[in-house]
């Protein structure tokens, strides 16, 4: 059997021998093509290597696991209508997905009316905040981002910054987050700039930022390719004000992308991006370890952020339906909820009746590019 997403329309059957074997179906929409692959494509990877994983080792409850997945390519209207999909048609107990904060969005509706837990792989805080019922997520939120990336621009004296946001759901929500709380740290942003998911050149925004006296520090908030081009230009103008992305671009791929610009790049990142740094005796070394290994060993490529989000989303809904002790919404739904020390990629996970996230900023680790590689920042 192939297990590639090769078609938006493709549904596999992952993790098991034949259908007669799998027997507890879990949903799948994540943008494995398209603009946000970056993200998709480790997500979809992950999920594939950890269901296989797990029913070799048992399944849950003694059942095999069945995941149905769809490629939505990062459109939000397709994941809404693979969402319905995995409702109706596949009738699935739970959904991860929503690669990006539009295609979560537009799946909360779809899971909330069918009453199907459904746990996010984006970051923007309005997927958790205010809670959603049947919502969860994963990753941090552009909240949690900017409070960390602020906490390291006021240790080092920063008070005056400019910023340059995408204009897509990530980069608009970070955006709003980072001028909720800015003042709180006792900085101010002196210039503000913006640019398209489509745009190719971020040359003129960043001329102005440059061009602005004061300007200490400089904050892109954003994911995809958009951020590699603000470093390359940011580079290709010799720009020394420090460079601050978002936790949206922590993967290898950003490196890759932005070239030999990226380095001195600070930003917000998981465990699982410096792996090797880690003592034994931090409570995510196993888990992160263990994951690391197992992906790139599986895969050949480096393991990730996004695939790390998609790794504690399938653990996270495989240890809920344990002790929920059955294979029901609802009782998924509480048991997530319930859940408490959680050990995933991302961090340690308590969630609650009014926290469907569960991390706090100890699960961010402030890193720095280096020599084309993850550095723990100073």
């Amino acid at each position: 059997m192939n297990f590639a997403l090769r078609t938006a329309a493709a549904v596999l059957l992952l993790g098991a021998a034949s259908p007669a074997l799998a027997d507890i179906k879990i949903g799948a929409t994540v943008s494995e093509t398209g603009p946000a692959s970056s993200l998709g494509d480790p997500e979809a990877k992950t999920l594939r290597m950890l269901v296989e994983e797990i029913n070799a080792a048992g399944g849950v409850l003694g059942e095999k696991i069945e995941l149905v997945a769809y490629d939505d390519a990062g459109d939000p209207n397709k994941a809404r209508t693979f969402a319905t999909r995995l409702i109706e048609d596949d009738e699935v107990v739970a959904i991860i997905g929503g690669s990006t904060t539009g295609t979560t969005m537009s799946i909360m509706q779809v899971v909330a009316d069918a009453e199907i837990p459904f746990i996010s792989l984006a970051g923007a805080i309005e997927i958790v905040d205010p809670v959603q019922q049947w919502t969860f997520k994963t990753p941090h939120t552009d909240r949690m981002a900017c409070a960390k990336i602020f906490e390291n621009m006021k240790a080092a004296g920063v008070t005056k910054i400019g910023m340059i946001s995408g204009s897509d759901g990530f980069g608009a929500s970070m955006h709003k987050q980072c001028l909720q709380i800015i003042g709180d740290y006792g900085i101010e942003v002196l210039i503000d700039e913006t640019y398209g998911p489509n745009d190719a050149d971020m040359t003129p925004q960043l001329t102005n930022i440059r061009g602005k006296e004061g300007v200490q520090a400089i904050l892109n908030a954003g994911f995809g390719q958009g951020p590699a081009i603000v470093t390359r230009n940011y580079g290709q103008l010799g720009i020394k004000t420090p460079l601050y992305q978002s936790h949206g671009v922590a993967s290898k791929a950003f490196i890759e992308l932005a070239g030999p610009a990226s380095n001195g790049v600070k930003l917000p990142g998981t465990a699982i991006l410096v792996a090797n740094l880690l003592k034994q005796d931090d409570p995510q070394y196993a888990v992160v370890s263990a994951y690391k290994k197992a992906y790139e060993e599986k895969t050949g490529s480096p393991a990730s952020t996004f695939g790390g989000y998609a790794h504690d989303a399938l653990r996270l809904l495989v240890d809920s339906i344990g002790r929920a002790g059955k294979a029901e919404p609802a009782a998924i739904r509480d048991a997530i909820e319930q859940t408490k020390g959680f050990v995933g990629v991302t961090g340690v996970v308590n969630m609650s009746a009014t926290d469907h996230l569960g991390l706090d900023l100890t699960a961010f680790r402030m890193l720095e590019i280096k020599d084309g590689d993850w550095a723990l920042a100073q």
